[in-house]
Order: C-alpha cells, then structure tokens, then sequence
C-alpha cells in the first residue's frame, strides 16, 4: 500500500503534463460520455412513447439534477480535499475525509429519498410537469428516488478514485452500469410494456451494479484510499474542509437543478412541444460538454497535488494545455452540431415538427458560444482544486445563478419562444466575460511561478 502511495505521488508531482493528463482524462472522458450517453438513451426510448413522455424526462432531469448537487458536492469537494492531502503524504486524514463523504451521502440520498416519495406528486408540479406529462414524470422518478442513496455515494467514490490518480478504476464501473442501462432500456420499456417508469427501474438497475463494482475497489485494495465507517469523522473542520472546497459544485450543481426547474416553468406555457424540445437541447448539449468536463476532471487531481507539493509551475502549464485543447474541441464539436441539429433533434422526436423546429434552434444558439466554455470550465476546476472556493465559488455561480435564471424568467415574456432559445448562449456569454477578472489573481501567481524557475537559473551578476 505504500509503495503504492508513493508511485503514485511521484508519478503526479514529476510526469509530464502533456503525457499525465491526458491518461488521467481519457478514461473520465469515455466516463463521462458514456454516462451523458445512457442519459439520452433514456430520453431516446422514452421519446418513441409520445411528446408528453419526453417532457416528462426533462422534469425528472431536475431531480436527476438534484441527486448529482448532492454527490457531486460530497464527491468533488472530498477528492479535492483529498488531492491537496496526498500532495501533502497525510494518508489517513485522506482515508478520513473519503469515509466521512462516502457515508454522509449515503445518509443524504435516504433523507431525499423518503421525502421525495412521501410527497411525490407536488414534488412533480413543483419541477414544471404539466397535467399531461405528470404521471409519466411520477413514474419517472418513483424508481430514481428509489436508487438515491446508492447512486450519491457512487459519484462520492468516482470522484474520490480520480482525486488520486485512479481514473481507469473509475471508468471501469461507470462504464458497467451505462452498458447495462442503455440494454435495459428497450426491454422494460417495451417488452415489459413498463413505459416511462421501465426506463427509469433500467437506470436504477444499472447504477446499483455501477455502486457495487465502485465499491470494490475500495474494499479490495485496489484503491489507495480506505473506506470504513470506523473512518468517519463527525468534525466541524473535518466538513468545513470537504465543504469548503465542494461548495463551488454546489453552486454550480444546485442552481444546475434550479435553473432546469426555471427552464421547464419557463416552457410550460408553450406546451409539451416546447418542454420535450429543452429537454432534447439539454441531454444533447450535456453529451457534448461532458468531454470536456472529463479533460477537466483528469486536470483537477494533477492541479491538487502539485499547487500542495509547490509546484506551481506545473500547474500553469496543465492549466493552459487543457484551455487549448479544451477551445479545440469545443469549436469542432460545436460546428458539428451547429450542422446538423435539426437531425439531431428529429433522432428523438422526428414527428414533431414544433419539437424539431424549436430543438434545433436551441441547439444552435448554444453550439455558437459553444468554445467558451474550456476557460470557464478550466478556471473554475482549477480554483475549486487549489483550494481557491470563493473565486471557484463566484464562477460556479455565474452561469445559471447570476445570468441564466434572471434571463429565463425575463427573455420568455418579452420575446416568446426565442427567449427559450437565447437565454443559455447569453449566459454563456456573459460568464466568460466575468471569468477573465475573475481569474486575473491565480493566472499571475502561476505565471510568476513559471517564470521563477527560469529565472534561477540565470547566472549572478
């Protein structure tokens, strides 16, 4: 386990960038594409039901939204803390700090579960299901308040395997789970005749073998961090730490669900048409941006350890090698969707013309400001993983706190359908132009640092 430890620390703190990122990102990517991948599958098959079954989907997408807040909260704010006590050799307190996320979600995921069963059906009218759409969205998300407590606890786990370099073991049970739900799918929708509620008992399904294969890393020894409940520490500074550094996913996370409840309240008016449309929009363009979030996750571990083992410079030059990538990518992908979104969108509801039309606008808007997400995403994971959480936390709020939220309430009333399709890009927009100050503080510290080591090197006199 040692020596494990201390290979792993070496490789973090001495192998290139260039060559540690990318085999660190790559399987976070194929994680996190194949995971927006089965999310689509669902509205997929569920969208061959009927437009009001499709709508349903995206309500549910709220709570989906919901459970990620939490997990992805206890998870990102665990693995960078993490991060930063690997850099430093302090083991234990790691085993600790998993521990005590890894069982705190667990209890979270309960709690919502309970609730959100007892008061099901308000909870639905709560998120924007409509009267026709409300009990395809009950039996949605009957099932999904079911797996709750399991699937919070496994992005707690997947976020800690990262955190320390292990993102193959990651992607293994990720990867399980998406194959196993995109293969239930048809069958208990269809052949079980389950509708909607199928749909989602393949998703539960699948999340529960994904948990389980997680968790045997854990308990195996393939991990080198250790999870027991003899581990958890109930300590004020012990949250404070894990908190302090996931609360800028928490922002980021819960007005993620918040906004999606504001887009659906927004599109209620249109109809069914127009939800089932937003939520094609949104399941697409997560798909797209997930290859990105995953570069960014593959950098968080290296930016962590090696900003807590001082050395800075190393993390500048992963900082602006996944900017760079980052912008490339999303410039392609968003040509590519700007190209063909109208056939993108008749893919999950080719009858609907309303849908069609309404989708691939929407699509559109988004891919153009599509590339300005790499500096945003990248900044943002950067801060969040040095420990800088109230800039990281000002940036998680921008996008849909500080500027989509106030746009979908307004754009809509004034301009009808168009303020559906305008508000995501000019949040976009607005945020990247926030980011540049944002960040001006950190990007100089790192370029300072970059620069030292060159100037050592200089002779004296």
């Amino acid at each position: 386990m040692a020596q494990d430890r201390e290979a792993r620390y070496i490789r973090m703190t001495t192998e290139p960038v260039t060559k540690l990122i990318p085999s660190l990102a790559v399987p976070t990517i194929i994680s996190m594409l194949v995971t927006s991948f089965y999310n689509m599958a669902d509205t997929f098959f569920v969208s061959k039901l009927e437009t009001s079954a499709t709508a349903a989907v995206g309500v549910v997408f709220s709570l989906m939204a919901v459970i990620q807040t939490i997990g992805f909260t206890l998870g990102v704010g665990s693995g960078a803390y993490i991060s930063r006590l690997l850099g430093r050799r302090e083991e234990e307190r790691a085993d600790q700090a998993a521990s005590t996320a890894f069982f705190t979600a667990i209890a979270f995921g309960v709690v919502l579960a309970v609730f959100g069963l007892l008061f099901l059906e308000p909870f639905m009218r709560l998120l924007g299901a409509t009267e026709t759409s409300l009990s395809h969205a009950c039996d949605y998300a009957r099932y999904i308040l079911l797996g709750a407590p399991l699937m919070t606890a496994s992005f707690v786990m997947n976020n800690n395997l990262r955190s320390e370099g292990s993102a193959l073991l990651a992607m293994a049970g990720i990867g399980a789970g998406a194959v196993i739900n995109i293969a239930l799918d048809p069958l208990f929708i269809f052949t079980f005749n389950m509708g909607t509620g199928g749909a989602a008992l393949a998703t539960v399904i699948s999340q529960t073998v994904s948990f389980f294969i997680l968790l045997s890393h854990f308990l195996s020894g393939r991990s080198g961090i250790r999870l027991s409940i003899r581990r958890v520490r109930l300590q004020m500074e012990m949250f404070r730490e894990i908190l302090r550094s996931g609360f800028p996913t928490f922002c980021r996370q819960g007005l993620a669900s918040t906004a999606s409840i504001f887009l659906n309240k927004a599109a209620h008016p249109f109809g069914d048409a127009a939800l089932a449309a937003m939520s094609i929009t949104s399941r697409v363009m997560m798909f797209v941006s997930s290859a990105l979030i995953g570069f960014g996750q593959g950098f968080q571990p290296v930016a962590g350890f090696n900003y807590s083992a001082g050395k800075k410079e190393r993390v500048h030059d992963a900082y602006w090698f996944c900017v760079r990538v980052g912008t490339v990518a999303l410039a392609v992908l968003g040509g590519l969707v700007v190209a063909f979104a109208p056939g993108i969108v008749a893919l999950f509801q080719g009858e609907d013309a309303a849908v069609v039309s309404l989708g691939a606008a929407a699509l559109r808007a988004q891919a153009i400001v599509l590339p300005l997400q790499a500096f945003v995403i990248m900044s943002n994971m950067m801060l969040q993983s040095i420990g800088q959480s109230l800039s990281a936390t000002i940036l998680a709020l921008a996008r849909q706190g500080l500027f989509f939220i106030p746009l979908i309430v307004i754009l809509p009333g004034l301009i009808l359908e168009p303020g559906l399709v305008l508000s995501q890009p000019l949040s976009d927009i607005l945020t990247f132009a926030i980011s540049i100050p944002v960040t001006l503080g950190i990007r100089r510290e790192l370029r300072q640092a970059k620069r030292a080591p060159a100037a050592e090197k200089l002779p004296n006199g």
